[in-house]
């Protein structure tokens, strides 16, 4: 019968024995052997007895028979190339504990080259004709192959074509999951500005970004409670704020899977009419604030706002006919307080320094005509924006201006006092957890400080397409979910508080812990090494590389990485206990 499939390989055999003196003895073979299949059995042949060579020796004869390549030890080695690693491997190993591949969809050469795209963003933020090239400098490229640049507007595409299915899956990991889960959306929307003149979603309007005379997209984001970025939505650049959260309100609840949803927005988002259709919908709860002018309104001398309710303390619920159905919880911040009566002093006064500059040219002669002096007035009440407290009176040739003292006053009056709006009865949100609920918008704004200047840099939009456009901005978005959770884990080694206390009173706000005090400080942790910033500790993960070696005067390489310097082993234990304590 004939004999196929030979391998040759080192085999050790152990075998006891008792000697004639009743001890135990252990006996070792090291044999070179040759093993074969003869039909359906497996032999084995001993081709010789390697126990007269020394240990070392074995084992080279093992390696090389494995398939390794061996060199001999004097002769020296070469570097031929270093690539940064340790950033990569650090994102890298994050998104696999959070299970984010297997979340983007199934194995394929798209999710590679899209995950890629997202480490590229989150480590080196960049457009994505740069991110490739910035592949083909870090392990990236060693790991994906080459990319082309079509393979990445595909993975964009394929990226674009799954974000439905992904945010589900987001939503009920934060939102919908468990025997309590959290009801609790937050939503802001911002805008970016967009390049070129193509772009079917870039349009003129109110810039955050202050980009006066460019064109820009918006998109709403919603979060969790604790500002995880779940899901994200673009609408054109022209789209009102309270039309943008009409547009989601409606998918919230499908995307979260829960039965009841209260959604978390500002003053500007959730306005009255917004309101009456949500109460039309039923389903979803609401939690924002009172604009100044109903405000206003509610502390006129008959009304339920009054100042005495706050002689004890800080919080107080009232109730009034135009709100049927609603709780209004009124606040009132001393050290908000404080800040806007000096913010207020301070215009106040730069508007007469300015004003008075004019009226000393009109009395000069200099300045002439009632038209150009209110101009010139008009700019300056604009710039300040102090209109509203002031009265000025302009001729020809003259220019006087007077404070209205009344306007003023009635302002002063209702600093730092806000009013919560919500729909959510009291035996399922207190007052003061109300006014934490309606606190943690600051977490969403933090999201938009990473997407646009910190982390992300998701501006300027260079895309033409819609596709790619909304593809973009849910890219930035995945690393922006990533990037919360590795600064969650790394909070130890940067100056992020970690343990930023939470005031018995909830309207008061709450100061850094004197650790974060200490650290921001002496810019060094509580061992004496120094503290970073969350992009710096970044620049110092990548510091370490994956080399390759070669063998002088040899073909033969191999790969090395470098040993890991003690805060690079203290951020993979950090992200290992992010992932043990949070493992979806």
């Amino acid at each position: 019968m004939a004999k196929s499939q030979q391998a040759v390989h080192v085999a050790r055999t152990k075998s006891r024995r008792v000697n004639k003196a009743g001890e135990t003895v252990e006996y070792e073979s090291v044999l070179l052997r040759r093993s074969y299949r003869d039909g359906a059995k497996v032999r084995h042949e001993t081709l010789a007895n390697l126990a007269a060579l020394p240990e070392h020796a074995v084992e080279d004869l093992r390696a090389s028979l494995t398939g390794k390549t061996l060199v001999e030890a004097a002769a020296g080695f070469e570097v031929t190339r270093s690539l940064p690693a340790g950033h990569i491997d650090a994102v890298a190993r994050m998104a696999h504990g959070l299970r984010f591949e297997a979340m983007l969809g199934p194995a394929c050469r798209a999710r590679d080259v899209a995950m890629g795209l997202i480490i590229a963003r989150v480590c080196a933020p960049s457009s994505k004709l740069a991110s490739l090239r910035w592949f083909e400098d870090t392990t990236l490229a060693a790991d994906l192959g080459p990319v082309t640049s079509d393979e990445a507007y595909a993975a964009m595409d394929w990226l674009a074509g799954r974000q439905e299915k992904i945010e589900k899956k987001l939503a009920l990991r934060y939102l919908g999951e468990g025997p309590n889960p959290d009801r609790l959306a937050l939503f802001d929307l911002s805008s970016s500005w967009v390049t070129g003149h193509h772009n079917r979603l870039a349009a003129r309007g109110y810039s955050r970004d202050r980009k006066k005379g460019l064109e820009q997209i918006e998109y709403g984001m919603l979060a969790s409670r604790d500002g995880v970025p779940v899901a994200v939505r673009v609408v054109p650049g022209n789209t009102a704020d309270p039309t943008a959260f009409t547009a989601i309100a409606a998918q919230i609840k499908d995307l979260a899977g829960v039965d009841e949803m209260v959604m978390v927005g500002d003053r500007g988002m959730i306005t009255s009419a917004r309101i009456k259709a949500l109460k039309k919908a039923g389903s979803l709860g609401w939690v924002t604030c009172l604009r100044a002018p109903a405000i206003k309104a509610l502390a006129a001398d008959d009304g339920p706002l009054q100042m005495s309710l706050f002689d004890e303390q800080d919080l107080a619920e009232i109730s009034h006919p135009d709100y049927p159905g609603e709780r209004l919880i009124a606040c009132r911040n001393p050290d908000l307080a404080a800040e806007r009566a000096r913010k207020r002093s301070e215009l106040l006064a730069a508007t007469e320094a300015e004003l008075a500059s004019v009226a000393a040219a009109v009395t000069a002669g200099r300045l002439t005509g009632a038209g150009k002096i209110g101009v010139k007035v008009g700019k300056i009440i604009d710039q300040y924006k102090m209109a509203k407290h002031f009265d000025p009176d302009i001729t020809d040739t003259s220019l006087t201006y007077t404070r209205r003292q009344d306007q003023i006053d009635a302002e002063t009056a209702l600093d730092g006092i806000y009013v919560i709006r919500t729909s959510v009865p009291a035996e399922a949100m207190g007052a003061a957890e109300t006014v934490r609920v309606y606190k943690s918008l600051a977490n969403v704004e933090k999201i938009f400080k990473s997407l646009k200047s910190v982390d992300l840099l998701i501006r300027p939009i260079q895309h033409h397409t819609e596709t790619r456009t909304r593809a973009h901005v849910f890219l930035c978005m995945l690393a922006g979910h990533l990037t919360w959770h590795l600064r969650q884990a790394l909070k130890p080694l940067t100056y992020t508080d970690e343990d930023r206390p939470t005031p018995d009173n909830p309207v008061t706000t709450a100061t850094r812990s004197s650790r974060a005090q200490a650290k921001a400080s002496t810019r060094t942790l509580a061992d004496g090494t120094a503290a970073y910033s969350f992009q710096s500790l970044l620049a110092h993960l990548g510091t370490r590389t994956r080399n390759t070696l070669r063998a002088a005067g040899t073909d033969a390489a191999f790969d090395l990485t470098a040993l890991p310097t003690t805060t690079q082993r203290q951020a993979t234990e950090l992200i290992d206990k992010h992932l043990t304590e949070s493992r979806p």
